[in-house]
């Protein structure tokens, strides 16, 4: 590692004073006037600009060598192209008009490339788009995603399900560094919040040749918001409140640039009381969340890097069943504290036609679980006592990962981009409470990789390898190493004008974690006695993902299949005993096999190109080798969505939308779980932007399960018990930037 940074800080001083730059038009294809407010944008450098009145812009500063420049405006097609820095220097560009939604850069996969341009099927939604429809939180706006659901306690507790593999099976990427916060536990949510995060992307399906173990049933990658554009600085206020919990959620932000410095911060504050269903209120759903973000960058032509800090905060009620009915937001026993700090760094050296990044994070996760103690004295005798007892922790566990990510990418070779890396992490888990779920252990992570990206003339091919070892050290004694060679390949090409297919096969692993290998004691949030199997096998799966779809003008339709066999497969199970009042539950390992797919259509006919029309539909089935099913699979569900886009000359952006959310029968349920009817929800909303004071205000209003639907997600952990889900929520936001 000290060699790298040497040979980082050593290239960054020789390139110092080269001085590139690009200027340029950007144009309609059909009309060749100049295109207002078009943005242009390099991708690999993470620099951009804004064209003016005429269409033209202008970048200093560029690193030399081959790069892409992104280029994207509302109503056309988002055009990628390739420059030569400085033998390009002055550019015009043209840009065909377009119904179909702009395009994204996809920064969970190696190559940063347009998701047209992508081997690999990627999903990519803007956060802002998920808190348009109403969603309350990070973790139940994913769930708008096709093939991506949410296992919930109550409404602020929910972890991301991705083709039925939740938990340490689903990787969450934050400020480009992996999130370790305890996620085995069922009742763990993302401890993530929505504000300062730009966007989200989802990989459906083993990652392990990106990002090692734990990836094996796919990744949320979360983008953090970019930086001010250079010389420019940008500050902006948002506030939504949620009828239903008579919540509210509000954050402010600022952030400047100037050619080389860059910095930003956001700081939000989420409060909820208990939500309601159409009868009753559920008893400590509440929750509290503060969130702080910061970050600073500095960048030359040659050297760009950038330190970026979360500070989050939750205090989250664990429901066990209807009591107190109020709508206060301090959370009742049991609850979680539970803070959370990520501290990241994200540098990249440009050589001549290569470059090297390097990403370094400390994730420190301090969980604090609190709850009712019982005397057998008389408790009125000893009520001084029981306050200041029910002040320390009965679980207090504080999780430390240091991780690291270096990969150079070659300079391409012919029709290759090969990039290879290594990546590893030293995690240290520590317990202070009076109780112990997991021991005191360590955990230490070393991989090293190497994938290309061929392009031929009719279709693009991506393959590579990667190896992994995890060693586990726990305190007590028992030390586990495991480790595995898994590769990937995958090929896009067009087989019609118009039609595009998609081709990947891969493996993937997960090594058991601390909590499948150790666990001894009640865990309260899920009410159960779990016990550890240190004889566990890593899982090692293979998954054939098969993907079609056709885009013209006016229509839009996708059909992705999977089919992933996963050997070993750990699960829990009763053993039937019972230890302090709670059923054991001990882990156990079976082959299982899951498949599906989603299918969608998006009409948006000509010349009615505000109208759009758009149906998806997903399913999954998961099923041990002996034929029982897994348990916390989603239910198939079918979305419709009539959405209308509109223009005043007081009103920008304006939109709004109608959407039928179906959810079928789940009858295909493991022994230890029972059948949840189907049901249907009603959402719709409507927003836009207008100028106020001089500046840019937006508002929007949704509101979901508009009938006040009585049902329970099949996903939820409250099922058992027979408590309902949210009933109507209205929702009314605003932000305005200064």
């Amino acid at each position: 590692m000290k060699f790298f940074l040497n040979a980082l800080l050593f290239l960054a001083i020789t390139n110092l004073y080269a001085q590139n730059s690009i200027k340029g038009t950007v144009i309609d294809v059909n009309t060749k006037q100049g295109l207002v407010y078009a943005n242009v944008y390099f991708s690999e450098i993470e620099k951009g600009t804004s064209t003016n009145e005429n269409g033209y812009f202008s970048l200093e500063n560029l690193p030399s060598g081959k790069h892409k420049i992104l280029v994207s405006i509302l109503g056309y097609e988002t055009k990628s192209i390739s420059v030569t820095i400085p033998n390009t220097t002055d550019i015009e560009i043209s840009l065909t008009p377009s119904a179909i939604e702009m395009e994204a850069i996809i920064v969970s996969t190696p190559f940063h490339k347009l998701q047209s341009e992508n081997v690999m099927k990627v999903e990519h939604e803007t956060v802002k788009n998920l808190k348009t429809s109403g969603a309350v939180s990070l973790s139940d706006g994913i769930t708008n995603i096709a093939g991506v659901e949410s296992i919930t306690t109550g409404l602020g507790i929910g972890k991301p399900v991705i083709r039925g593999l939740s938990s340490n099976r689903v990787l969450v990427y934050a400020q480009g560094v992996r999130m370790e916060n305890q996620q085995f536990g069922d009742e763990h949510g993302l401890g993530l919040s929505d504000s300062g995060i730009e966007s989200v992307e989802v990989i459906k399906g083993p990652a392990s040749l990106l990002y090692g173990s734990d990836a094996l049933g796919g990744v949320l990658y979360l983008n953090p918001e970019k930086f001010a554009e250079s010389n420019t600085s940008h500050a902006d206020f948002n506030g939504n409140y949620f009828s239903n919990t008579q919540g509210f959620n509000t954050n402010v932000g600022y952030k400047s640039s100037d050619d080389h410095f860059k910095f930003l911060f956001r700081g939000s504050l989420t409060e909820h009381a208990d939500y309601k269903t159409n009868t009753y209120r559920v008893t400590n759903t509440r929750f509290k969340e503060q969130d702080f973000k910061a970050g600073t960058g500095y960048q030359n032509n040659s050297f760009k890097t950038e330190f970026r800090y979360n500070l989050n905060n939750a205090k989250l009620g664990i429901p066990e069943s209807i009591g107190e009915q109020s709508t206060l937001k301090t959370p009742l026993l049991p609850y979680q504290n539970i803070t959370n700090h990520v501290l990241s760094s994200k540098s990249t050296v440009f050589l001549n036609n290569s470059r090297l990044d390097i990403n370094l994070g400390y994730i420190y996760n301090d969980r604090k679980e609190f709850e009712e103690h019982h005397h057998e004295e008389d408790e009125d005798e000893h009520e001084e006592d029981h306050e200041e007892e029910i002040l320390e922790a009965a679980l207090h566990m504080k999780l430390k990962t240091a991780n690291y990510d270096v990969k150079y990418n070659l300079p391409k070779l012919g029709k290759f981009e090969t990039i290879v890396g290594v990546q590893g992490m030293h995690q240290v888990n520590t317990n202070y409470g009076e109780e112990q779920l997991i021991p005191n252990a360590t955990t230490n992570d070393v991989g090293v990789l190497a994938t290309s990206h061929i392009h031929f003339e009719k279709y693009d091919v991506q393959l590579g390898a990667r190896f992994d070892n995890r060693n586990i050290r726990v305190d007590s004694g028992l030390q586990k190493d495991f480790n595995s060679f898994n590769g990937a390949f995958g090929i896009k090409t067009n087989l019609f004008k118009k039609v595009t297919a998609r081709v990947n096969l891969a493996t993937g692993f997960r090594a058991p974690n601390l909590s499948e290998l150790t666990s001894d004691g009640s865990h309260e949030g899920t009410n159960r006695y779990e016990i550890g199997n240190s004889n566990l096998k890593s899982e090692q799966n293979f998954q054939t993902d098969i993907a079609l779809e056709f885009k013209n003008e006016h229509v839009e339709f996708f059909i992705n299949g999977f089919y992933n066999k996963i050997n070993n497969y750990i699960f829990l199970s009763p053993n039937g005993e019972i230890i302090d009042e709670d059923p054991v539950y001990t882990y156990l390992q079976n082959d299982a096999n899951l498949y599906g797919g989603e299918i969608g259509l998006h009409i948006h006919p000509h010349p009615l190109d505000w109208l759009h029309i758009e149906s998806s539909f997903e399913t999954v089935t998961g099923k041990q080798t002996n034929d029982s099913y897994l348990p916390l699979i989603p239910a198939n569900s079918l979305t419709n969505i009539l959405r209308i886009e509109f223009e005043k000359p007081w009103l920008k952006k304006g939109y709004s939308f109608v959407k039928l959310t179906t959810t079928f029968n789940q009858n295909n349920i493991s022994a230890f779980e029972t059948n949840t009817v189907g049901y249907s929800l009603l959402s719709a909303g409507v927003g836009g932007s207008f100028p106020l004071f001089k500046n840019e205000a937006t508002v929007t209003l949704s509101g979901t399960n508009l009938t006040n639907k009585t049902y329970i997600n099949h996903l939820s952990r409250l099922k058992p018990d027979n408590i309902f889900n949210m009933g109507t929520n209205i929702n009314i936001g605003l932000t305005y930037n200064l």
